[in-house]
C-alpha cells in the first residue's frame, strides 16, 4: 500500500498535530484571548465587612432596603386593589342601568 514513508509521515502527524495545537493556543495567551475590562476593579467589588460595627451597619442597610421595597410593593398592591374595586363598581353600575 503506502510503505514505510507513509507510516513515518502518519506517525509524525499524529505526534506533531497535538503539539502544534498546544503550542498555538498555549503561547501569547494574554494578548490573543484577553477581554479588556473583564474583571472588575477593586473599588467595584463587594467589600466584606469584617468588624462588628461594619457588620451591624450592613445588616441595618439591608433591613432598610428590604422594608423600603416591602412598602413599595404593598402600596402598589393597594393601588391595584383599589383600581379593581373601582372597575367592579363601574361594571356593576353599567349592569344596573
Amino acid at each position: 500500500m503506502g510503505g514505510l514513508n507513509l507510516e513515518v509521515f502518519k506517525f509524525g502527524m499524529y505526534v506533531m498535530f497535538p503539539i502544534g495545537i498546544m503550542y498555538y493556543f498555549g503561547t501569547n495567551l494574554d494578548e490573543r484571548f484577553s477581554v479588556p475590562d473583564f474583571w472588575p476593579k477593586p473599588e467595584q467589588t463587594n467589600k466584606i465587612p469584617l468588624e462588628r460595627e461594619e457588620i451591624q451597619a450592613e445588616l441595618e442597610r439591608l433591613r432598610q432596603k428590604r422594608l423600603y421595597l416591602r412598602d413599595r410593593r404593598l402600596a402598589a398592591e393597594a393601588q391595584a386593589r383599589a383600581r379593581e374595586q373601582q372597575q367592579a363598581a363601574q361594571q356593576q353600575q353599567q349592569n344596573d342601568e
